[in-house]
């Protein structure tokens, strides 16, 4: 694809860019909209389910969209993608009720998760590992900038319009990212005629999607509901590993996504995913609940994580060329425990500065190891594999978040129900503390008290999953690009 006369290699990007960009702030942008839609709508009661059901579509069509990706080249396959989330962005704006909400975001995530590995599959296409770095530096920073301006620009989208136009603006976003890959973008044809697994892809939908309702669901629901997921889970399981053995061109392969290289990088992207979605669940509660900071110091100390993030992945880009993958992915792991120890010290009296600065770190390494992995995934298989590659690297990702918010939530959950402070603390116990004004922590001491010991014992279990990440990591084998480039031609 790279050697194609007519690709304009820049342009593509910029719509490589728009694309993510649309994903990425809607990601940001929806969560400010949600108290106005639920006053709205009704249905208070579903509202984590406007978040969970575009993450649960999203991380159970990655793997397949990876795999299209491969059969039917990736220009096809992100344009489906792109139209898809757009056709749920529109409905979205038009939703009447809650379950209409729930529905049309599912469609949102279904094209999430085609743009997201496909676009990262056309980047490896398009540039050698040396080049591919920078642009995933400049990917990097698309992400942390919505994490800016999203919920900024969600709250003007209310102020000056309503809140239908925070799905609506993607509109545009996405037609000029899908008349730049029409325009700028051209593969060599595919002539054979591929078989498509669709069985395989139907279990390992229903499959991860039962998980992920799981996990969402446990602690939450009733237990038999909970059990009943579980077993589909399993069951569905089962059934995708007896056909993917004797499919004659699997959804999923097993040698690739056994291959020790991908499985080790994709482990460890699990854990960093878990490591995430605990800091981000959970440090802005400390610095409000704990602390008594307002919501705004609490959101400038996570912020500081999408600052260490592109700056990670620049360093990453510029430096494993020279000191080699590997080295890059160890030195860059280290830096996740060393920022989980500023969350696992973290005191009533500590300095929100310390929670930033914790958050800069994990964000620095987090940056390089998401670059480093996903370059050397991309590196070590052949081009027609690509985009499964790639597509069971974000999978990783998306699955740890899930487990993350599951375990550390029962890892909270457990702190408070045992508390030796107060007993088990009430939902509104900690309502009333992170109500209360910034700087008042006299009030409700005890409660604070219970919280920190709680939060405390989740910050450790996030030093645990990050010590584990530097193990998975040096599990990787020692590959030099010009071996694997060699490998992957063969």
């Amino acid at each position: 694809m790279s050697q194609h006369p007519k690709t304009v290699r820049p342009l593509v990007i910029a719509s490589v860019m728009a694309s993510m960009a649309m994903v990425a702030i809607e990601a940001t942008i929806v969560s400010t909209a949600m108290p106005q839609i639920v006053t709205q709508l009704g249905g208070l009661h579903l509202y984590s389910w406007v978040f969970s059901s575009f993450l649960l579509a999203q991380t159970a069509m990655t793997v397949v969209f990876g795999k299209l990706a491969d059969l039917y080249g990736r220009k096809p396959v992100v344009l489906i993608g792109i139209a898809i989330f757009l056709v749920g962005s529109v409905l979205a704006g038009f939703a009447w009720s809650m379950p209409a909400m729930i529905v049309f975001r599912l469609i949102q995530g279904i094209g999430a998760g085609a743009i997201q590995p496909v676009t990262l599959t056309i980047v490896g296409d398009l540039y050698p590992a040396r080049e591919r770095g920078k642009i995933q530096g400049y990917l990097a920073s698309v992400w942390a900038i919505a994490a800016v301006v999203g919920p900024m620009a969600g709250g003007l989208l209310i102020r000056d319009l309503s809140w239908a136009w925070i799905f609506w603006i993607n509109v545009p976003i996405g037609l000029a990212s899908a008349a730049g890959f029409i325009a700028f973008l051209h593969e060599h044809e595919k002539h054979e005629r591929p078989s498509i697994d669709i069985a395989g892809a139907t279990l390992f939908t229903v499959s991860i999607g039962a998980l992920m309702m799981g996990l969402t669901d446990a602690g939450t629901s009733s237990n038999a509901l909970v059990a009943f997921e579980f077993a589909l889970f399993v069951a569905c399981g089962v059934l995708f590993v007896l056909q993917e053995r004797r499919a004659a061109d699997p959804m999923i392969s097993f040698a690739l996504w056994g291959h020790r290289p991908i499985a080790a990088c994709n482990v460890a992207t699990v854990l960093s995913g878990m490591a995430l979605m605990g800091l981000t669940s959970f440090l802005p509660m400390y610095v409000q609940g704990v602390l008594g900071r307002s919501p705004v110091v609490a959101g400038l100390a996570l912020t500081m994580m999408m600052v260490g993030w592109p700056s990670g992945a620049t360093l990453a880009a510029r430096s494993f060329h020279l000191l080699g993958l590997r080295r890059t992915l160890i030195g860059g792991s280290l830096f996740l425990p060393i920022g989980a120890v500023c969350f696992a010290i973290l005191a009533p009296d500590s300095s929100p500065v310390l929670a930033g600065v914790g958050s800069l770190v994990m964000g620095f390494g987090m940056g390089i190891v998401s670059v480093s992995s996903l370059i050397l995934i991309q590196e070590i298989v052949k081009p027609s594999e690509r985009g499964s590659a790639t597509a069971s690297n974000l999978f990783s990702r998306n699955l740890g978040s899930t487990l993350g918010a599951a375990m550390f939530g029962a890892v909270l959950n457990y702190g408070l129900a045992h508390s030796s402070a107060v007993g088990a603390v009430t939902a509104d116990q900690l309502r009333q503390i992170l109500d209360a004004a910034p700087g008042n922590t006299a009030s409700g001491a005890a409660v604070r008290f219970a919280l920190h010991q709680s939060l405390h014992l989740t910050f450790a279990s996030i030093l645990v999953i990050s010590f584990l990440s530097v193990v998975s990591v040096m599990i990787v084998p020692a590959i030099k690009l010009s071996q694997a480039r060699a490998a992957s031609a063969n």
